[in-house]
């Protein structure tokens, strides 16, 4: 038995969850969120738990219980709470501005700022005068996939850290070329 498949979910007042035709749709303050719930795996609703079991025990079904229990968790989450994720831009002149709710326009070092469309229920807010930019939204999944190709688009280099990481990401930084001392012309 999965042990984190076995675990109940607990659902608070503000968060409605139906389950139509293997669709659960789960609604709170946050927004809404839909998912398919695979063959072989059964959800139970109760009046404030979430039950999730396995019909089999072949591989397939014992690997999708313990996925969907965590996936039906992080919906309940984040329809209540949201996730998000914040992203620090290091470099001179490296700044991000909010032109319109759903577009970001980056200054990254590159000769033209670069333009980068937000999905509608993704919101981003900008602090620290533009070097501290925060990701947030209903979806873990959209948030930290959003999150991960804003920072591709300057991925922190290794010898002055320069470009876009997660806040808490270390960066090692390298030692430049020893210049002259060993090299004879």
């Amino acid at each position: 038995m999965s042990r984190i498949g076995k675990k109940e979910i607990r659902i608070d007042d503000e968060v409605k969850i139906t389950l139509s035709d293997r669709t659960l749709k789960v609604s709170g303050p946050k927004g809404e969120l839909e998912r398919r719930i695979p063959s072989g795996i059964q959800v139970d609703i109760s009046d404030s738990l979430i039950f999730v079991k396995r019909d089999s025990e072949d591989k397939k079904t014992k690997a999708f219980h313990g996925l969907t229990r965590a996936l039906i968790n992080n919906m309940v989450i984040g329809v209540k709470d949201g996730f998000k994720k914040t992203l620090d831009i290091v470099g001179t002149g490296y700044k991000c501005d909010i032109k319109s709710k759903s577009e970001l326009i980056l200054n990254l070092g590159y000769s033209n700022p670069v333009t980068f469309n937000l999905p509608s229920s993704i919101t981003a807010e900008v602090e620290n005068k533009g070097t501290q930019l925060t990701i947030s939204g209903p979806d873990k999944e959209l948030v930290g996939e959003i999150s991960a190709q804003i920072r591709q688009l300057r991925k922190p280099e290794r010898y002055k850290g320069k470009g876009i990481r997660y806040k808490e990401e270390y960066i090692k930084l390298k030692a430049g070329k020893a210049g002259g001392a060993g090299a004879k012309a």
